[in-house]
């Protein structure tokens, strides 16, 4: 693939997800899509099949940004317990910010796209996964390193955990205020603190 083809369509993406952010899924259309992209349709159709295949290419470009996000964080040094807890706390600075841009897009479509899309719910499903797939290994080492020794089930708090600061960050949109996700650090303190 040349260089110009991977870029037009990487420029698509990008002028996508703050669209995407802002309105849904559903509310952007193909025709402000491609004007706010500055491209013709046929160059939209030379790269996506359609909507849908253009939806799951951008959670599948998002993901694989946001895990590679994720892995940089979680490898810093120091306890795991604190590596964790700048995870939380970047999840609530990005999500209780001013910066649209910063927002997460999983929060975004979840809801919206599950019931439409089989191929954007699957996509969101791994792309989840794979997000508390990392921090159940940091929670394990977290018992390793012992400042999580008292977790019994890394694998269940990081569902818990992940659950909770999704939750949150529904009811941060729903009430349009930060007191949902700071609900959810002060329970994110709790059952991440660490053995005295």
């Amino acid at each position: 693939m040349s260089t110009q083809i991977t870029d037009l369509r990487q420029h698509i993406l990008e002028v996508a997800k703050p669209l995407l952010l802002n309105k849904g899924y559903t509310a952007v259309g193909l025709t402000e899509l491609l004007a706010t992209a500055g491209i013709p349709k046929g160059s939209f159709y030379h790269y996506f099949d359609s909507k849908e295949g253009f939806g799951q290419a951008l959670l599948d470009w998002y993901f694989g940004a946001y895990l590679a996000f994720l892995d940089d964080l979680l490898a810093r040094p120091g306890k795991a317990q604190q590596r964790l807890m700048g995870f939380w706390q970047y999840w609530l600075d990005a999500q209780g910010g001013e910066d649209p841009a910063a927002k997460c897009l999983a929060v975004k479509l979840s809801a919206e796209v599950s019931d439409l899309s089989e191929s954007m719910r699957v996509t969101l499903e791994q792309g989840t996964q794979g997000v508390i797939q990392r921090l159940t290994q940091c929670i394990a080492e977290g018992r390793a390193d012992g400042s999580l020794a008292h977790v019994k089930d890394a694998a269940q708090l990081a569902n818990t955990l992940y659950q909770l600061w999704l939750g949150a960050s529904l009811l941060a949109k729903v009430t349009r205020s930060r007191a949902p996700l700071e609900s959810a650090m002060t329970g994110t303190r709790q059952l991440l603190k660490p053995p005295k």
